[in-house]
């Protein structure tokens, strides 16, 4: 049996932007519990030259609906980064996994010798082979930003872990 590029990046998007869905839910419990308003979390960065979390959070979610759409070859809908509060993130990342699960599979398994191209910027474009795009653009990308927004969160004292991160990995414990 194959293993397909829907295989790859679909329940992986999914899981991951599930697991920081999780990860928020435990931000607005620390931060009621602290009486610490939810946008200081939200405005909090690792780095002065780093997004924060919020800015992590909306390019993550970008990047999973752009990129599995690019492969399946359709637009992706187009979202507004104004979100201010820990709800409005977690109705993106809603809305986002919603949005990967109509996805046709049979496309996006067909973009692998397909040239995809893409923005890098505002002004350029990158091309590559669609199993490039998925392994080496796509995916990384992800969970760069997902890496991003976890750490943010633990770097502000909330208690999570590695399978706070991980999420619902498909895996039996025995």
């Amino acid at each position: 049996m194959t293993f397909s590029m829907s295989q790859a990046c679909l329940p992986a998007l999914e899981i991951g932007l599930g697991a920081l869905s999780a990860v928020l839910d435990k931000a607005a419990a620390f931060a009621a519990a602290k009486k610490i308003d939810g946008s200081v979390l939200l405005n909090t960065r690792l780095a002065p030259d780093m997004f924060p979390l919020v800015r992590q959070v909306q390019i993550a979610t970008d990047l999973a609906k752009n990129g599995a759409a690019r492969l399946a070859g359709v637009v992706p809908p187009r979202y507004e980064d104004k979100e201010v509060t820990i709800d409005q993130l977690k109705a993106r990342l809603a809305t986002t996994i919603a949005y990967l699960k109509t996805l046709d599979r049979k496309q996006i398994d067909a973009a692998a010798d397909r040239q995809i191209t893409f923005p890098l910027g505002p002004t350029n474009k990158g091309q590559m082979k669609g199993d490039d795009y998925l392994n080496h653009f796509v995916l990384p990308n992800v969970y760069f930003h997902l890496t991003a927004a976890y750490a943010i969160l633990r770097h502000c004292g909330l208690e999570i872990g590695k399978q706070d991160f991980l999420g619902a990995i498909p895996m039996k414990m025995t």
